[in-house]
């Protein structure tokens, strides 16, 4: 009965060694040296802070949220230019409608000034 688990038994160990092996390599290679540039916290180009709850612009998160939104939407357009063939004219009206409401969108955020850097 022992015998039919044997595969997962080795299919474990087999992937935790190899799982091991970068680990241990690190640290055989490691000198140990530190170095301060190596271990500082890094985000977004900014110092390190001394207080976590220092507060910033808000357009950092303003132009993060519409750029994941745009490049998103952006996304779509791949798989409808494949299948384009097969979707006909109503594929392409829908499409057309969907960058209809991008662009009326794009042109919002500009005029309220959104995608504008002081």
């Amino acid at each position: 009965m022992l015998n039919n688990y044997f595969p997962i038994f080795l299919f474990i160990i087999v992937s935790v060694a190899i799982g091991a092996m970068p680990i241990i390599a690190s640290r055989l290679i490691n000198r140990g040296e530190k170095n301060k540039a190596k271990n500082s916290a890094y985000e977004c180009g900014f110092e390190n802070f001394s207080d976590a709850r220092m507060q910033f612009d808000i357009r950092f998160y303003l132009v993060a949220i519409l750029f994941i939104i745009f490049d998103l939407e952006i996304a779509f357009l791949f798989p409808w230019a494949v299948a384009l063939d097969d979707l006909g004219t109503s594929g392409l009206v829908a499409m057309s409608i969907f960058l209809l409401i991008l662009i009326i969108g794009f042109i919002y955020e500009w005029k309220k000034g959104a995608l504008n850097w002081d």
